[in-house]
């Protein structure tokens, strides 16, 4: 019988037995009924639709659940959750832009690398957690102040990434949990009280806009907090499960599981679990690497909850993924709910479109995409096709309402080349970053001309990548593209051929050697390299060992250091981005000042001490948000910019010849050979990626050792007869010769931006 042919009269009508106690009610009920009334005599088939109680809506509902319960039982504490979760934001932000002209006024498709560096070509990288403010100033507004806005623009900075400003951590009963890393395991599209607030954000967003520049955002498509949509997701309510890769772990087979301690709500799996779990058929056990391996913390990517009771009465366990901490619950982007894309994809829009952004970062956007493998092999977690194609709809979407993404991707060459084909139109360079530390460290340029010569080969330009110098994260060293797929390619390194695995580990031990052998401010970070700000690398490369030993006397040096790393990534093509722990020469804080912090293993908190840009507070020991004071060997930015000596007003002459040039949309042609072990030479066309312009050649020249030196520069690009012109001092300095060639001398840790220009008697 189909469902609309549906006749209650055509039901069986026999006899029903009915339960002993429903007979004794009802025959109680017949004798203690009263004489029917006149009424019911003459209607007796007045419809009970007709009757007050119907009419009017019913008896009153008692829920008697305690009101303060935190769990599925209490409807209360459900509906808190879903109006808190990111979800449910997506949902109502979606339904307000569907439809709309807006939607359709951008191409999408391509990504567009130069667009996006025409937009803003010079960052400032913010951390929220460590900008000292005026007392009581929020760090939205500080940054939006137009006295720092005024440095900016003498500096050369056109862009805010103001790092994660939303609310993140975890959710606990009916109390907000703090963040486990940094503000990045969002749980709210809504701005963090503790940044500011909303208007605010606007307000920085129109300061920006006054000045020519902009504001990035981030947004985190692989995994969320343990906020609201994570609590629903363990009640399994409606489609929340569906946003996580999340398994229910059936109830016969919870003694596979360990036991959560009192005051926990997960534990990580053990290996051998791992194993078992995905022998059963649960999970699909390990995956190629687990970052952030520490013994006894996290020995796997999974994860078992406690038992949750859920809504509909029923109490559940289950093994989530966390590629990360334990508190980052990974986002599932192939599910039939499709709830984390829509989670994902709301959250950037109510960046671009409510809070005024221009850009968003994608972090750690690699890990979109998990596979079982067969053989016995690990799961398929890195590289994935599912990654490109999630990439490729955040990317489009982003650029179908006007703005534009750059991704943070610490994968092989490949994996970068080929997201980016059709994902972010930029990539953030680990191209290039542990090369120039590594010169930098042993005064040799070998290994960064290998990274970069191999980056051309395989389609990654500089132009495609954000040249950044320290952020809130480590100086990494995994060096995953030769440690993984070109593990066993061999390489022409020192005179002598060495595999990609080998030539890994030799650059990760001179690393790990020179900047926390014999330093003891620098701190090695898990697997993945190594915590230090910039100058703190340059004071241990040079072999400083004590922080209190870095005085007046060996400042000088640090800062020619450092405008030599701020010029190798500024005068190539693409982003130049740099933080304000660059801009006033911050050094580490002790260890002893952040104790609590790295207790866990998590080192990378010496590296982010709190420092004030503008001199707005001098006395403050702490930022608001309680990180510590450390050192600034600089000074504040309105002093530096009183000095032309100075870090940033040396700085601001680096930019502007980048400026003046358009270094950082023109094209990269040649890495050449070098006669001086310390020297590396970068060749440029100016051309704005036109290949068929008449444009000029740019040749930039630096010398990564502590001491002077000449050198000839050969490539087959310089044209003979043409006279080399070192452009910040107007002064001819040789010509290019029959073998294209010419000689430079510099001193230690130069760099000189070089122009040729054609023999006017050729």
């Amino acid at each position: 019988m189909a469902r609309d042919e549906y006749r209650p009269e055509e039901l069986y009508t026999g006899p029903i037995d009915l339960p002993l106690q429903q007979i004794v009610d009802d025959e109680a009920g017949e004798a203690d009924k009263p004489e029917i009334s006149y009424d019911e005599q003459r209607y007796p088939a007045r419809p009970r639709r007709l009757r007050p109680r119907d009419v009017v809506g019913g008896r009153v509902r008692r829920n008697t659940t305690d009101p303060r319960t935190a769990n599925g039982s209490n409807p209360s504490y459900i509906e808190w959750l879903v109006r808190q979760s990111m979800l449910k934001d997506a949902d109502v932000l979606a339904r307000q832009l569907s439809g709309q002209p807006s939607m359709w006024r951008n191409p999408y498709a391509r990504p567009d690398a130069r667009r996006a560096i025409a937009t803003s070509d010079v960052w400032f990288t913010a951390y929220p957690i460590s900008l000292i403010t005026r007392p009581g100033q929020s760090f939205l507004s500080a940054l939006g102040a137009e006295e720092l806005w005024a440095a900016f623009d003498r500096v050369g900075i056109t862009a805010i990434h103001t790092g994660p400003v939303k609310r993140a951590g975890g959710i606990a009963g009916w109390l907000d949990t703090p963040s486990v890393d940094g503000h990045f395991d969002r749980i709210s599209t809504a701005i963090d009280p503790a940044f500011g607030t909303e208007d605010e954000f606007r307000a920085l967003c129109d300061v920006a806009d006054s000045h020519g520049g902009s504001v990035i955002d981030d947004i985190v498509p692989g995994h969320t907090g343990k906020g609201a949509d994570f609590r629903l997701a363990e009640m399994g309510f409606k489609d929340y499960p569906g946003i996580y890769h999340m398994v229910e772990i059936q109830p016969e087979d919870w003694m596979l599981l360990p036991d959560v301690p009192d005051g926990t709500d997960s534990v990580n799996l053990d290996a051998a679990t791992e194993a078992e779990l995905a022998d059963r058929g649960y999970i699909i056990g390990a995956l190629q690497r687990v970052i952030f391996y520490t013994p006894g913390v996290k020995e796997t990517n999974w994860s078992a909850t406690a038992p949750v009771l859920g809504p509909d009465g029923v109490t559940r366990r289950w093994v989530y993924l966390h590629y990360f901490k334990q508190g980052q619950p990974s986002i599932n982007w192939l599910d039939p709910t499709f709830a984390g894309m829509r989670l994902v994809i709301g959250d950037a829009l109510h960046s671009l479109g409510e809070l005024g952004t221009s850009a968003l970062r994608l972090d750690a956007n690699g890990f979109l995409g998990v596979e079982v493998s067969a053989g016995g092999l690990p799961a398929w977690s890195e590289g994935h096709p599912l990654s490109h194609a999630a990439n490729h709809i955040i990317a489009g979407m982003v650029r179908k309402v006007g703005g534009f993404t750059f991704q943070e991707l610490n994968l092989t060459m490949e994996d970068i080349r080929d997201t980016a084909a059709v994902g972010a139109d930029l990539s953030y360079d680990f191209v290039g970053r542990p090369g120039y530390h590594h010169a930098l460290a042993t005064g040799q340029t070998e290994f960064l001309r290998l990274a970069l010569t191999s980056s051309l080969a395989l389609g990654v330009a500089p132009v495609q990548l954000v040249h950044g110098l320290q952020n809130h994260d480590e100086l990494t060293y995994e060096l995953v593209h030769w440690a993984t797929r070109h593990a066993d390619e061999l390489y022409r390194f020192r005179g002598d051929e060495i595999s990609g695995r080998d030539l890994a580990e030799v650059v990760r031990a001179e690393l790990t050697e020179s900047l926390t052998g014999t330093a003891d401010y620098n701190r090695v970070f898990t697997q993945n390299g190594i915590a230090c700000t910039t100058t703190s690398l340059i004071a241990a490369a040079r072999g400083v060992e004590r922080l209190e030993d870095i005085t007046e006397a060996e400042i000088p040096a640090i800062r020619d250091a450092h405008l030599l790393l701020c010029a190798y990534n500024a005068w190539q093509p693409g982003v130049f981005a740099l933080s304000g722990w660059d801009l006033v020469g911050m050094l580490t804080v002790p260890a002893t000042d952040v104790r609590d912090l790295i207790a866990a293993g998590d080192t990378r908190w010496i590296e982010r001490g709190a420092h004030d840009l503008l001199d707005v507070a001098p006395e403050a020991t702490r930022s608001a948000a309680g990180m510590p004071r450390g050192r600034s060997l600089y000074g504040s930015l309105p002093a530096q910019l009183s000095d032309p000596d100075s870090f940033a007003s040396r700085l601001s002459s680096i930019i502007a010849l980048r400026r003046e040039h358009a270094i950082a949309t023109a094209t990269q042609i040649d890495i050449p050979e070098v006669a001086h072990a310390g020297m590396l030479v970068l060749v440029h066309r100016l051309d704005d990626g036109d290949a068929d312009s008449d444009a000029a050649t740019q040749v930039t020249v630096f010398n990564f050792s502590a001491e002077p030196t000449d050198g000839t520069v050969r490539s087959e690009h310089l044209t003979p007869g043409s006279a080399v012109v070192d452009v910040s001092t107007g002064a001819a300095i040789g010509r290019v010769d029959d073998l294209n060639s010419f000689t430079v001398s510099l001193p230690g840790y130069g760099a000189a931006f070089l122009l040729l220009e054609a023999d006017e008697q050729g």
